[in-house]
């Protein structure tokens, strides 16, 4: 529809998967919002307008899918599930700047299907991830290098460890990726309440705009993550122990903890308490 209002509350969504003898599936971790005030809260907080195209996965049953139509220039909206694709078609069938999209967004190359639905105009995301597939469609995402900013809910704790801090528990190898990327920002939270099915986690929505420049050139940048991967893949091993186990056949054990003092650390540091600026400095150094 040119002008979409429809309501998503808890009787419309219920109807509408019944008449269309539905299911939800666990597997595909389906919630759907059934507050109004969300999807439009959502776009609010975002860089989209007329001159933008936006990607949004898992458009569901279209809720945020409306309020996109509304305020940018083109949608492309993404949907795995095959039985949604009859009701996407026909509630936004006279909806001129949309395609709906039968897939699966991790299996499609993001890039090409950017470009050739909505050539010309700035790419956005924007999406309801489903939870059980973020981090894997956030690393996507970033990797594909086509996107301006990426705004999406997800569960609390992954956005959590999206923007956790240096010496935190939750911060990781996810953190630094995420982080060298993108500026990322926790704009609210979403109550449970919100959806249908009720998860059991609060939800997060996350703005993260993607860096205008990039902090190395593509050699470095693969240096620099095996360096990140390294510090993090065995978290209690202190940062030279977990840097041998990996670089041991390029450096003795002397020449690690060289490198590791001369950027300023105590020997017996963990790699969990460094920065991206730390990783960088240790990178360019090992």
């Amino acid at each position: 529809m040119k002008d979409n209002n429809r309501q998503y509350n808890l009787s419309t969504i219920h109807l509408l998967l019944e008449q269309n003898g539905i299911k939800l599936l666990k597997s595909m971790g389906q919630n759907f919002l059934i507050d109004n005030n969300i999807p439009a809260k959502i776009v609010s907080y975002t860089d989209i307008n007329k001159n933008s195209g936006v990607l949004e996965i898992g458009p569901g049953l279209g809720a945020l899918t409306a309020e996109l139509c509304k305020i940018s220039g083109y949608v492309t909206a993404v949907e795995m599930d095959k039985r949604l694709i009859p009701i996407l078609n026909d509630v936004f069938k006279e909806q001129e700047n949309l395609s709906i999209v039968q897939g699966d967004i991790l299996k499609l190359n993001i890039k090409d299907l950017v470009n050739k639905t909505m050539s010309g105009l700035n790419h956005h995301v924007c999406a309801n991830l489903p939870y059980n597939i973020t981090t894997p469609v956030i690393t996507s995402l970033i990797e594909s290098g086509v996107f301006n900013s990426i705004t999406v809910m997800m569960q609390k704790e992954v956005a959590g460890r999206i923007c956790a801090n240096p010496g935190t528990p939750e911060y990781g190898a996810f953190t630094v990726f995420t982080n060298y990327h993108t500026i990322p920002e926790i704009l609210f939270d979403v109550s449970p309440e919100c959806f249908s099915p009720r998860p059991k986690v609060v939800s997060s929505v996350v703005k993260m705009k993607i860096r205008a420049e990039r902090l190395l050139n593509n050699t470095d940048e693969k240096k620099f993550f095996k360096v990140v991967k390294a510090a993090f893949g065995q978290r209690r091993k202190t940062l030279v122990n977990a840097l041998y186990a990996v670089f041991g056949n390029l450096h003795d054990k002397e020449s690690i903890i060289k490198v590791v003092k001369t950027c300023g650390f105590d020997e017996r540091i963990r790699g969990e308490v460094l920065s991206i600026n730390d990783f960088i400095k240790l990178s360019e150094l090992l």
